[in-house]
């Protein structure tokens, strides 16, 4: 056996696809149906794909991206979009998320905050924590005066089951800081989520 299929991530593999492959008759299907002879494998790597996150150091990532910088206004990145599984049903959940924070002499390289909802997103979760863990996370890397986080997603497991509840959003945010305690900061967030929205 080569070393590449003896590695964990190759075993997580083969176990993840005889999982799948022993679900799909209890479902009704015929797993040696030609459609579904590789869905296994295709299932796992797409599992292993979307909580990745797990496996991903935040510290390593940030690296050396937080730079000294006397800039004291606010900071806005608007509409990350994200792809995560609603850890209660394994369905998909994606939307877009706005990141905002008051450096305290401490900036962070723009292209972090993307990959910071890509970590946090690429787990099995809930919006409500993953709202609060990216805020949490850049609290503690950089010491802001302020952080606040809006994330905005639709669910299929509301729109594909359950209450079949079409194109609601859910809304989530978490205010830490100054985005908590002023509400003149708080307001000039969600000011400037509106502007340049789509009407």
């Amino acid at each position: 056996m080569s070393k590449r299929d003896s590695s964990p991530r190759a075993r997580r593999l083969r176990e993840l696809s005889a999982h799948i492959e022993a679900i799909l008759p209890l479902l009704g299907e015929d797993r040696r149906r030609e459609g579904l002879l590789k869905t296994p494998e295709r299932v796992a790597k797409a599992l292993l794909e979307l909580t990745s996150g797990y496996a991903a150091d935040v510290d390593a990532m940030i690296n050396d991206a937080v730079f000294r910088e006397a800039y004291s206004e606010m900071v806005l990145v608007k509409d990350i979009t994200f792809y995560s599984l609603c850890e209660h049903h394994l369905l998909p959940f994606f939307g877009k998320a706005h990141i905002a924070y008051l450096p305290d002499r401490k900036i962070i390289g723009l292209s972090k905050l993307p990959k910071l909802v890509d970590i946090h997103a690429r787990r099995l979760q809930v919006q409500e924590r993953m709202t609060s863990q990216i805020a949490e996370t850049l609290m503690r890397k950089l010491k802001p005066i302020g952080v606040g986080v809006v994330i905005e997603a639709r669910h299929l497991c509301m729109e594909m089951r359950g209450a079949e509840s079409l194109l609601s959003p859910t809304v989530t945010s978490a205010m830490l800081g100054a985005f908590r305690d002023d509400p003149r900061t708080r307001q000039e967030f969600l000011k400037l989520l509106r502007v340049s929205s789509p009407a």
